[in-house]
């Protein structure tokens, strides 16, 4: 049994919206009276506008005339394509500047914010001076060795005795009866 639910494979169809945008680079085949021409309206424009000059050059001015007029209403397409391009553009533009302008404010309430937190936490309000003193038993602290060390320099460290190299070993015929060996 078929799914109702198929789906079309009619250009028909197809969602449209971008087309409007698309008509700068669309391929377009355009039937004069010279016969197709192919490409994209401005190359297009920039044929019927030769077709045009030629046919004037050899004195037809109703060839002539008609190769304008289709160069005319792809100029027109171009430029309606153009035009929507460039609302579209402008309109995208004004909503970056929009989401720019909230995410600054947003920013700056934060900052604000954090401003207002700082003032508050008895932790970041100036600190008074400590005044040092010389001496554990001046202060009240009681004395850690920690403390004692760092009034005696420590004694340098003696050099280490090199290591004895090992005596050769007598091969015998039995390595496992030698446990002296292994020393």
């Amino acid at each position: 049994m078929r799914s109702s639910n198929k789906r079309s494979r009619n250009k028909s169809n197809r969602n449209r919206s971008n087309s409007v945008g698309n008509v700068v680079n669309r391929v377009f085949d355009s039937s004069g009276p010279e016969g197709k021409v192919r490409g994209t309206p401005q190359q297009i424009i920039d044929k019927y506008n030769q077709l045009a000059r030629d046919a004037q050059l050899g004195n037809d001015r109703v060839n002539a005339e008609n190769f304008q007029q289709h160069a005319e209403h792809y100029m027109r397409l171009l430029s309606e394509a153009q035009r929507e391009q460039d609302a579209r553009r402008e309109q995208q533009e004004r909503e970056n500047r929009e989401r720019q302008a909230q995410r600054d404010a947003e920013r700056a309430a934060r900052a604000e914010q954090q401003d207002q937190k700082s003032e508050d936490d008895p932790g970041k309000a100036p600190q008074p001076d400590i005044v040092e003193t010389q001496g554990a038993e001046e202060s009240g602290l009681v004395e850690t060795p920690e403390s004692q060390a760092e009034d005696k320099p420590k004694k340098p460290r003696a050099p280490r005795k090199p290591r004895k190299k090992p005596e050769p070993k007598a091969e015998t015929g039995n390595d496992a009866s030698a446990p002296d060996a292994a020393e």
